[in-house]
């Protein structure tokens, strides 16, 4: 099962990880992480969603390519964190929701890339990933 767990990202994007949920509380948003670090085996399993599996195309990326796959030493270090805000405890799914573009705005003034930004080239709204430069 992939990990929700803070200490599973990337030593650089485990603060700004912590300081997007701080901020979107303090905006009235309760933010869930669903997604920390995720095995090959597991992104091969959402890579086949929609493909040779039933449901719809999570992703594009196969095992190894993904932000969610990174290690370092051996230990996981996820350059990337999926989340959803949270209604009443529900998760609100609808991307149309006002509280996605609360948390779009919170992630890219952290300097995050979020794939929910009208320019996404893969709408993702989930998906919060640490800007390419980073080691």
């Amino acid at each position: 099962m992939a990990s929700r767990k803070i200490e599973d990202l990337h030593p650089d994007l485990q603060p700004l990880c912590r300081e997007f949920v701080r901020r979107c509380e303090a905006a009235g948003v309760t933010a869930l992480i669903t997604t920390t670090y995720r095995s090959g085996a597991e992104q091969d399993e959402l890579y086949a969603q929609g493909r040779t599996k039933p449901g719809p195309r999570v992703t594009n990326a196969r095992a190894g390519q993904s932000a969610h796959n990174a290690m370092i030493q051996g230990k996981p270090a996820a350059r990337a964190f999926d989340v959803v805000p949270t209604i009443g405890g529900k998760p609100m799914w609808d991307a149309k929701h006002p509280h996605w573009q609360v948390m779009g705005k919170i992630g890219m003034e952290l300097g995050l890339n979020w794939y929910g930004r009208p320019n996404a080239q893969f709408k993702e709204f989930p998906h919060f990933e640490l800007a390419k430069g980073y080691q």
